[in-house]
């Protein structure tokens, strides 16, 4: 089974500013710091694709939002896994 990658917003503090974290289900992470000239969404990819390389994972990623504001990022290259493509029967 994949992993997944999980990236979500850290909030400035009186010692760091504002920081992405992303975050592997197997427990790996990296944060970054927040680049201003990028949008929510560039931010929130460069931080999963920089955990990928740091796990020298290679793959095609899609990203999906959650309610909390987080962003999941699953590599849905080659076979889907356990997992499912739509408009396929169960």
């Amino acid at each position: 089974m994949r992993q997944s990658i999980i990236t979500y917003f850290i909030g400035p503090t009186n010692v760091k500013g504002p920081r992405i974290k992303a975050k592997a289900s197997g427990g790996s992470s990296v944060t970054l710091s927040w680049d201003h000239a990028m949008d929510i969404a560039g931010n929130h990819r460069a931080a999963a694709k920089a955990l990928a390389e740091k796990l020298d994972w290679s793959g095609e990623f899609v990203a999906g939002g959650m309610a909390d504001g987080a962003r999941v990022f699953v590599d849905c290259s080659g076979e889907f896994g356990d997992g499912f493509r739509s408009g396929d029967k169960a």
